[in-house]
């Protein structure tokens, strides 16, 4: 997720109470839920980023390391209540993560398997509305003249993050139904070999299909408010195996993105002198408009 989201996931938990008394705890508690995002340094490095982000300070195990960074930044006396606090915002943010057709590996260092859900993206306005509401209510009672009190302002947050959880849960079960309506189609003919569903803006009625059968992929559009037509939208022709594309697979950025995207797309195209070979994450991009891609041309 965005880190206008993870920040105020950690505002809401800070005024439900969840640091207690902890002096500078709402900082603490922001900066605990953004610290995993510490291993965006990696951007630098723009092929390796794709390995390293939201890999080992994303991890389940290595949680309770990351919770110590947010103490130290905040100048947070060290308690067991604090570290705590601290440690449970710092796993708000794989959690959410998890969500996204990004992928996040959750299970380092004993598995470097990525990780996700589909369901949510990593930008979601409606999230944002959620959680900016929990945030500013307090802000435009106090316009009134008298600001709420600290128990009000705890059912605030409490309701902001029940809401958050409804609509991830609502997303989830449309996402499966997007999947399972897919999956009982035919294409040509012929049952899909798989299918993915991830968001299609903001709407959590429509979703972007890629269904797989054989050497052929579909992208098209999934509406839980209207009849499936599964001969909807665009067929693509994976490139068949051949000398241009086992080269490239032995380039870096090549490897880097075979073993982030588990929506593979090879094309290839003649050019002067050689091929060009290109590998499309199809959850983020299309043949047609590549958003996640390593391109390479192979000379003859």
């Amino acid at each position: 997720m965005d880190n206008l989201t993870h920040t105020l996931v950690g505002l809401m938990m800070a005024r439900c109470g969840v640091a207690g008394n902890t002096v500078r705890g709402a900082g603490m508690m922001m900066l605990a839920a953004n610290a995993p995002d510490v291993d965006a340094i990696t951007w630098f490095d723009r092929v390796n980023y794709l390995d390293y982000h939201r890999s080992y300070t994303h991890a389940f195990a290595l949680a309770p390391v990351v919770a110590l960074l947010p103490l130290a930044l905040a100048r947070v006396k060290f308690t067991r209540r604090a570290y705590l606090a601290a440690l449970a915002a710092v796993l708000t943010h794989p959690l959410l993560d998890w969500t996204n057709p990004y992928g996040i590996q959750l299970y380092l260092p004993f598995s470097k398997q990525r990780t996700m859900l589909d369901f949510i993206n990593v930008i979601d306005p409606w999230i944002w509305l959620i959680l900016l509401t929990g945030a500013f209510l307090p802000v435009l009672w106090s316009l009134r003249g008298s600001g709420p009190s600290g128990g009000t302002k705890r059912r605030i947050a409490v309701a902001a993050l029940v809401a958050l959880v409804g609509y991830e849960s609502m997303r989830f079960s449309a996402h499966a139904k997007a999947v399972e309506i897919m999956q009982a189609g035919l294409y040509d003919g012929a049952p899909p070999t798989r299918v993915l569903a991830v968001p299609a803006g903001i709407s959590p009625f429509v979703w972007r299909g890629v269904v797989e059968t054989g050497d052929t992929v579909r992208v098209l559009p999934v509406s839980l408010r209207g009849d499936f037509d599964p001969t909807a939208g665009l067929v693509f022709q994976q490139a068949p195996p051949g000398p241009a594309i086992d080269a490239a697979k032995r380039t870096p950025a090549f490897q880097v993105l075979q073993r982030f995207s588990r929506a593979q797309f090879w094309k290839t195209t003649a050019v002067e002198g050689g091929t060009r070979v290109e590998l499309i994450d199809l959850r983020l991009g299309s043949p047609d408009g590549p958003g996640f891609a390593a391109v390479s041309t192979v000379v003859r």
